[in-house]
């Protein structure tokens, strides 16, 4: 295990400055709102590596895909979010010298993410080519209350002379995405402007036409006074900047305030975007510094309230999982349901920021039990508002009457997936979005979204199914060939288990809302019906056709269920024979040798037993988790959540504490040597899942909360909070036992190890 950085409860802290290490930093130290987001970029010049990261939520390109052939059905773009213009700037002339650590000595440097109030904070000290000593000071962060705007506090000291000191606070446009296909700038001038004190620039992306402006305002202030300074305005294609020549003293601070905003089109007339761009800035710098740091505490305090989990014994662990929820917050915040939650949300290029099924199979349980259900109807509002697209995608690839395919990855509903295992074959993302009406359902009691937007989906998506389903007269059952399952390290097979378990569930769950639908709204029953053409005795009849005749791959002398068939065909080796030196196999092997293999990249039956554990005894469960897990290589980051969980169901808690820490500190400490790429936002969901729903062995059974816990043993204890239907509760165990303490709402009946406990509205029970 690498440790890039210092443990501390509430902190991210970095000493020292390693030029190897920056990106993996500028990672782990991005900021974001939900609106905007800013890997951990000096404001300074930096001519060492770097990924330059700015990003707009939903603002994308759709970047030409780039393959060696084409085959039908293919998209014809993968769309990303884009790098933005760069607001975070300042250039540092030090009597003509340009401040750039890759270039000074640098000493004292200290950085740290406060993730408690949200801001990131930097101290250096650097030394010239010419002998020239400065000590400075950065704060900045991404505003919660004003989520347009970010905010810098840039000091400089002169430690050893007196002299010109130039500032130069500037707005770059003139920025490319570094996974770009064709190495093209995504972007094109509207317009640009400056003043004495700040400046703007409006970009127009090419082809989707999306308009960003991107503005800054500043002052400047010495010894902490506001001083008046002369200025000189520059500009150059999507770019501005001002400059500042002042006289620095030895010993006396200078410092600057930057104020920026990014207003996007989206939300705004194109041709207003400049007039609320000033009236942002002239908002927030009216407010000032120090009044928006005190918001952006107060706007944190609010949300710590609700999702903190406190981890008393272990602060690394304490540590590690503050950041997951930390990350989370910035990057999603259910304001707008048009966005969703990329799986490098706003720290870094990789995925495009677009969304996967990781979002309805991980993030949905989080935003869940933290937040107003609001903020996870937004989610699954998404993918209704796209399900046009989802029926268009099928359409090419085959399939008719109203059956939709779901994409792989997508921002606009448009698949934008181009490997052809993974466009055309991974489709139990499909399967997903069923399970998150459900979840979101069974965990809200909303039944209103059924029949307002559920169940349409969820037709749409069996249709697809029971098109994809072929009838096998050699084994009489209905079989599904061709399919990838969640382990990507296995293509082109058959009989997925983890699949073909899915596509029966979604359509029986189809039949049992189609009846809920029926009793609660009788005419929107028919209204639907009419709508999309659904022939419910007919099409219902293969539905119970399929569920009663699906084949299910299983071994009968391991008792276990197969992950696809000829599953047992491979060299079963464990992963603790596999040396070292093959590790990552992803970097180590050609496919077709990772193909060949038994290995697993993540839970795939187990995914399926994780999704439906109540259909399954614990001894089946642990058989398969037995069986499976010791052949998982764990080299996708979605991948440790699902295993602690199941671990902790089985009791087995060294497993499931070793599974809690490889996903909770998976960007922390790099294990998979990709932070560099940005963090894994969708699987830190995972992390949260495996605290309270594996430590806390917390479930939704019938419409009421279910507890299991135990507590690890590194562990004095440890709680969070549950928010379930307009309660909000409380559960910290510990040696002493299990108390859940109720904050809000109505009285609220739960189980604790199967027994009901009743729990009256402010009261704390107490349970050994």
């Amino acid at each position: 295990m690498k440790q890039y950085f210092k443990v501390d409860e509430w902190k991210i802290i970095e000493e020292g400055f390693d030029p190897h290490h920056h990106k993996i930093a500028e990672s782990v130290f991005s900021l974001g709102n939900g609106r905007m987001g800013q890997r951990a970029n000096f404001e300074e010049a930096y001519s060492g590596e770097t990924l330059q990261g700015n990003y707009v939520a939903g603002v994308y390109y759709p970047d030409k895909t780039r393959v060696g052939w084409w085959k039908n059905g293919y998209p014809e773009y993968f769309a990303k979010v884009l790098n933005a213009a760069n607001w975070i700037g300042i250039d540092i002339l030090i009597e003509n010298e340009q401040l750039d650590l890759a270039k000074c000595e640098v000493s004292g440097f200290r950085r740290e993410l406060n993730m408690k109030e949200g801001y990131l904070k930097r101290n250096f000290r650097a030394k010239t080519e010419g002998g020239k000593l400065i000590e400075v000071e950065t704060i900045r962060f991404c505003s919660m209350v004003d989520d347009e705007a970010g905010t810098i506090q840039y000091t400089i000291i002169p430690l050893n002379f007196n002299g010109a000191l130039t500032i130069t606070p500037f707005i770059d446009g003139d920025v490319v995405n570094e996974d770009a296909n064709y190495n093209e700038k995504f972007w094109d001038e509207v317009k640009k402007g400056t003043g004495k004190d700040g400046g703007y620039v409006q970009l127009r992306t090419k082809k989707t036409g999306f308009e960003v402006a991107t503005g800054m305002k500043f002052t400047l202030l010495q010894e902490g006074k506001v001083i008046p300074v002369s200025s000189q305005p520059v500009e150059r294609e999507k770019y501005i900047a001002v400059k500042v020549v002042l006289e620095a003293a030895q010993g006396k601070p200078v410092t600057i305030i930057k104020y920026a905003a990014n207003l996007s089109s989206q939300n705004y007339k194109a041709e207003e975007l400049i007039e609320k761009l000033q009236e942002t800035l002239q908002r927030i710098s009216d407010k000032g510094f120090e009044t928006m740091l005190a918001e952006q505490a107060t706007a944190w305090a609010k949300k710590w309230e609700n999702n903190d989990i406190i981890i008393e014994g272990d602060v690394s662990a304490q540590q590690a999982i503050r950041f997951n929820i930390f990350q989370l917050n910035q990057t999603y915040t259910g304001e707008d349901d048009r966005l969703n939650i990329g799986p490098k949300g706003f720290t870094g290029e990789k995925y495009g920021g677009s969304t996967y099924w990781d979002t309805e199979a991980y993030c949905v349980p989080f935003y869940l039990s933290t937040a107003d259900q609001k903020v996870t109807r937004n989610l699954l509002l998404y993918r209704y508002k796209q399900l046009g697209k989802a029926i268009e995608n099928a359409k090419l690839l085959g399939f008719k009457d109203g059956a939709a395919l779901y994409p792989m990855v997508t921002i606009d509903g448009t698949e934008c997936h181009n490997e052809w295992e993974i466009t055309f074959e991974e489709i139990h993302r499909n399967g997903a979005i069923a399970y998150a009406i459900f979840n979101y359902v069974r965990y809200t009691d909303d039944e209103a979204y059924l029949v307002d937007y559920g169940l349409e989906v969820l037709i749409a998506i069996a249709r697809f199914w029971s098109q994809r389903v072929n009838w096998s007269g050699e084994r009489k059952k209905y079989v599904m060939l061709g399919v990838t399952g969640p382990n990507e390290y296995e293509n082109n097979i058959n009989n997925n288990w983890y699949t073909n378990t899915l596509a029966a569930w979604c359509m029986e769950y189809t039949m049992e809302v189609i009846e809920k639908v029926k009793l609660a709204d009788q005419a929107k029953y028919a209204a639907l019906v009419n709508k999309i053409q659904f022939n419910e005795e007919q099409e219902t009849a293969k539905y119970k056709d399929i569920i009663q005749n699906m084949h299910y791959p299983y071994d009968e002398q391991l008792q276990v269920f197969l992950q696809q068939d000829g599953y047992l065909d491979k060299e079963q080796v464990l992963v603790k024979d596999l040396p070292m030196a093959y590790r990552p196999l992803n970097q180590k092997w050609s496919w077709d040798r990772i193909l060949r293999s038994c290995f697993i990249k993540q839970a795939d039956v187990l995914q399926g037993l994780y999704f439906f554990e109540d259909r399954y005894d614990i001894e089946t469960i642990r058989r398969n988790f037995d069986f499976y897990e010791p052949r998982t290589v764990h080299e996708s980051s979605l991948s440790p959540c699902v295993h602690a969980i199941l671990a902790a169901k089985l009791g087995d808690e060294a497993r499931a504490y070793e599974f809690y820490l490889r996903t909770a500190r998976l960007d922390i400490d790099n294990y998979n040597n990709d932070t560099q790429d940005g963090c894994h936002i969708t699987s830190m969901a995972g992390t949260w899942m495996s605290v309270v729903q594996g430590f806390g062995g917390m479930r939704v059974r019938e419409g009421q909360l279910s507890f299991h816990p135990f507590l690890p043993g590194k562990w004095q204890s440890f709680s969070f909070n549950v928010s379930f239907r307009g309660t909000l509760l409380n559960v910290k165990i510990s040696k002493n036992g299990v108390n859940i303490e109720h904050l809000l709402g109505k009285d609220l009946t739960v189980l604790v190890y199967g027994k009901e406990q009743l729990i009256k509205s402010n009261a704390i029970i107490s349970l050994s």
